[in-house]
């Protein structure tokens, strides 16, 4: 249902009555997973793959690489994770913590770091989340405002902490995770008093403790301040109540509810990224069991998993999967790449099955038959019992969840959603296999859009309605850490309702759904005066099979854009060989040819998107680094860092525009 009746140009849309919790008797996450540990209290938890070795594989160029051979999933019980978070929180009362004390956890996704969450969530004691990837500035800057005492962290990570310890005077204690591969923490001393504890050892010492101490949270209590990835500049912490994500979990559950004891979620993307905090909480509420993996693990083709070995979802075989959609990207293109290698005849096969599954797909119809001869060895390629594929953290361009649907044979559900939203507003329905849209509202929260004048978006627009993005609930954070004039500027209070100004641009479809179309911050102006949606152009470019990245940049004193692209190497590989250029990928990425071959493709694929001319660029740089989080030119969810990314190309950005 949407009513246009509000005044000040506002569309709002699903006006029901706005859950809270899963159930009214739960309404804080420690009090929700004791109750899911007691109704699966003998059924699996949480697994971690055995590392059996760690072996160097030369590679054809020479080099070694590290590889790990793997044994099978450990699991631990509903019964005994509970048992462990109790004592774990228990040895953090031991360590002189005190309820609604901040605690950091600075690790990767395994299970210590969920284990560690829940604790802290039962011992009301806020948790701080800082990404992996982070730069020293930015560990510095999170640890200082949210004033951590206490760190809990993994073996892999302790260097990180050890180059900042003199800029981190208040913390006093470290929580070490074992090193997975030796199954002992590292004998690591800091020079500034600072203690390190194993994780193990806060276990035991809980073990006998008493619970007496405990002060029970209370649904408005803060449990999370998560820093974001800081793509705009530091990162920001934002504030999330047990409200707050215990609402999100009951959306969530809500709209993908073919799920429950017997399924396996595999997690791989950062606990410290609100998307994969979300899925790993919802699935704890179905009952189902978590597999920890990484991406360096997941599949047979991972870069660690020795050739000969399976990777972690062959050996789990999960039945939901999150991912952001570079993943998917990467995999569509792969794919596609293997199948031109194929002769003529598997070509044409492949491509016929493709075309008829999609109208099949289309018309409410699966192809049994296809799915066995013709796209089985795909699907197994994912563990082969994948029901849900949930993509979220940024836009999934129509060609590839088409083809993760048809290729993969199970549907890929799109979700829209911030940190500020709990990762959730929109998801998409089972049932629905179309492209282009984000899903109708959760039924945590209401969507409504406000007039955006000066990118001439209105909520009278025709036939939908159009404009900023506005997502009111319960799962609407509390704001960011100690920056009460940033708060103000995008929370605001409706009738007793929390809102969240979005920032992004949005589409209402008849149908009831949410088109994500434009965002105001992507938004720059050139000198002819004309708009153009960063955005909205790196998504169509990002067609072209000579692209893996993409980021346009666009100077007001011009009137003409850029783009900074990472080309697709093994596309680009093949027309070097072509044309006999240089074997190097410095050299690859420095040949004029290879340039005006991808600028081409960018010209035609901008004709083929209805760009406008001044949306498409006119000169590019072809990048040879990599862009990944460890660069600190993308987030940990692949979002890009433009400033970062302008300031680390500011010579080649200068010479494109003639400075």
């Amino acid at each position: 249902p949407a009513d246009s009746g509000h005044p000040g140009g506002s569309w709002v849309f699903e006006k029901s009555p706005l859950i809270e919790s899963l159930a009214s008797k739960y309404k804080t996450l420690d009090a929700e997973f004791e109750r899911a540990c007691r109704a699966h209290h003998e059924a699996d938890c949480l697994g971690t793959r055995e590392i059996l070795s760690e072996d160097e594989e030369l590679q054809a160029n020479g080099k070694k690489f590290k590889k790990v051979i793997m044994g099978q999933y450990k699991w631990k019980t509903y019964r005994q994770v509970f048992k462990e978070v109790d004592c774990f929180g228990k040895g953090l009362h031991q360590l002189g913590v005190q309820p609604r004390q901040n605690i950091l956890i600075f690790s990767e996704t395994r299970e210590e770091f969920l284990i560690s969450l829940q604790a802290c969530f039962r011992y009301n004691h806020p948790v701080v989340t800082l990404y992996a990837t982070l730069g020293e500035d930015a560990i510095i800057h999170g640890i200082n405002e949210a004033e951590i005492s206490l760190i809990i962290t993994s073996a892999s990570l302790l260097p990180k902490l050890q180059a900042v310890q003199n800029s981190i005077p208040n913390v006093r204690t470290i929580i070490c995770m074992a090193d997975q591969l030796r199954n002992s923490s590292p004998k690591v001393t800091f020079d500034n008093g600072i203690q390190v504890h194993s994780f193990k050892s806060v276990v035991q010492s809980g073990q006998n403790e008493s619970d007496d101490f405990r002060i029970c949270p209370v649904p408005n209590d803060l449990a999370i301040i998560m820093y974001t990835s800081g793509s705009t500049g530091k990162p920001k912490g934002v504030m999330i109540s047990h409200r707050n994500l215990l609402s999100m979990v009951a959306g969530a559950v809500s709209r993908i509810s073919a799920f429950g004891p017997g399924d396996s979620c595999v997690s791989y993307l950062p606990l410290a990224h609100v998307l994969e905090l979300a899925v790993e909480l919802s699935v704890l509420a179905f009952g189902a069991r978590i597999g920890y993996s990484s991406p360096l693990t997941l599949t047979d083709m991972s870069t660690k998993v020795k050739k000969g070995t399976q990777g972690d979802v062959t050996v789990l075989k999960p039945t939901l999967m999150a991912a952001v959609p570079l993943i998917m990207e990467r995999l569509y293109k792969g794919v596609m790449d293997k199948v031109k290698e194929g002769s003529v005849a598997k070509r044409i096969l492949f491509y016929f099955a493709y075309d008829y599954k999609l109208r099949q797909l289309s018309r409410g119809f699966e192809t049994p038959i296809l799915n066995r001869v013709v796209f089985g060895k795909l699907k197994q390629a994912l563990g082969g019992e994948i029901r849900v594929l949930l993509s979220g953290g940024a836009s999934l361009s129509s060609n590839a969840q088409r083809f993760m649907h048809a290729c993969f044979c199970c549907p890929v559900v799109q979700g829209y959603g911030l940190t500020e939203t709990c990762g959730g507003a929109t998801v998409g329905e089972l049932g629905d296999h179309r492209t282009n849209h984000v899903g109708p509202p959760l039924i945590c929260n209401y969507i409504r859009l406000e007039n955006w004048t000066e990118g001439n978006y209105r909520v009278t627009d025709k036939p939908n309605p159009r404009g900023e993005v506005v997502v009111g609930g319960n799962n609407i954070t509390m704001g960011y850490y100690k920056n009460p004039m940033l708060t103000r500027s995008v929370y605001r209070d409706n009738n007793g309702v929390r809102e969240f100004f979005t920032g992004d641009i949005g589409e209402l479809q008849q149908d009831g759904t949410l088109k994500i179309i434009d965002r105001k911050k992507d938004l720059i102006k050139i000198q002819t005066g004309e708009y153009i949606s960063l955005q909205k152009v790196e998504v169509a470019l990002k067609k072209s099979p000579y692209i893996e990245n993409i980021c346009i940049y666009g100077d007001g004193e011009f009137d003409y854009v850029i783009a900074l692209v990472v080309p697709y190497k093994k596309a680009v590989e093949e027309i070097a060989l072509k044309c006999g250029i240089g074997t190097s990928w410095e050299e690859i990425c420095a040949s004029r040819e290879i340039e005006r071959t991808i600028l081409l493709s960018i010209q035609q694929i901008g004709s083929e998107a209805k760009l406008q001319k001044w949306e498409v660029p006119k000169k590019i740089k072809l990048c040879k680094e990599a862009w990944t989080p460890d660069t600190g030119l993308v987030t940990d969810a692949f979002k890009l860092k433009r400033k970062p990314l302008q300031d680390y190309y500011d010579i080649s950005i200068r010479r494109l525009y003639g400075k």
